[in-house]
């Protein structure tokens, strides 16, 4: 189990936000991980490079020490984080590439029906146009929560529905009950080739060493349950 507690969550400045603190235990499934990898996997609404960059800038406590990123994780060790963001890391508000449905809201979560063809987030070459620059058009004061409340990603090409968080607290409840698989997701696929009935496929996945457009099975990649 993995345990969570969040606070300072204040409106964004033009230079940063208040820090976001997070404090959680490392579980047993993550033992002998990368320090980078395993906090990658239990806090999905950051980015990999961005909990490296605190990482190095010792935001990041491992039993009250700053550790390196290529620290080896061991169960039960207490982990603390201090998430700042600077004004460089803000998206803007801005309409979608392509329009989607709210078919949920409450005064927690939005659900989202994302088509195919629309980005979830900004990236390399795409700042405008994703579901995140509508997110913040959408409701102003998602620009509080780390990734604009997003709590788990569809490929541009995937469609279906992704849960948005409307406040650090319900993020946190979110993204525990993914990591602790109380929260499911169901998938639609078509499949080159003869399958057999059930089966389940527990390995790391991560971008393909070669072909960055494509994901792989790698022992280095995020932990996934299929």
């Amino acid at each position: 189990m993995v345990g969570f507690r969040v606070a300072g969550t204040g409106i964004i400045s033009e230079r940063m936000s208040p820090p976001e603190i997070h404090e959680l235990t490392l579980p047993d499934s993550l033992a002998g991980e990368r320090l980078d990898v395993a906090l990658a996997q239990l806090l999905p609404q950051y980015s990999r490079a961005r909990l490296q960059r605190w990482i190095d800038e010792g935001r990041v406590l491992l039993g009250g020490v700053a550790p390196s990123r290529r620290e080896l994780v061991q169960p039960g060790t207490q982990v603390r984080i201090e998430a700042e963001f600077m004004a460089d890391d803000r998206v803007s508000a801005g309409a979608p590439a392509v329009p989607f449905r709210v078919v949920h809201r409450d005064a927690s979560m939005f659900i989202i029906d994302k088509p195919a063809g629309l980005v979830v987030h900004p990236g390399a070459g795409i700042q405008q146009g994703t579901l995140q620059n509508a997110l913040l058009q959408l409701d102003p004061k998602l620009a509080r929560v780390p990734r604009a409340g997003i709590v788990h990603r569809l490929d541009k090409d995937t469609s279906g529905l992704l849960v948005v968080a409307r406040t650090p607290e319900a993020q946190s409840t979110l993204v525990r009950a993914l990591a602790e698989r109380d929260m499911g997701r169901e998938y639609l696929a078509l499949c080159q080739g003869v399958m057999t009935g059930g089966g389940t496929v527990n390995e790391p996945i991560g971008r393909h060493r070669t072909q960055r457009t494509r994901m792989a099975v790698r022992g280095d990649g995020r932990e996934a349950v299929t």
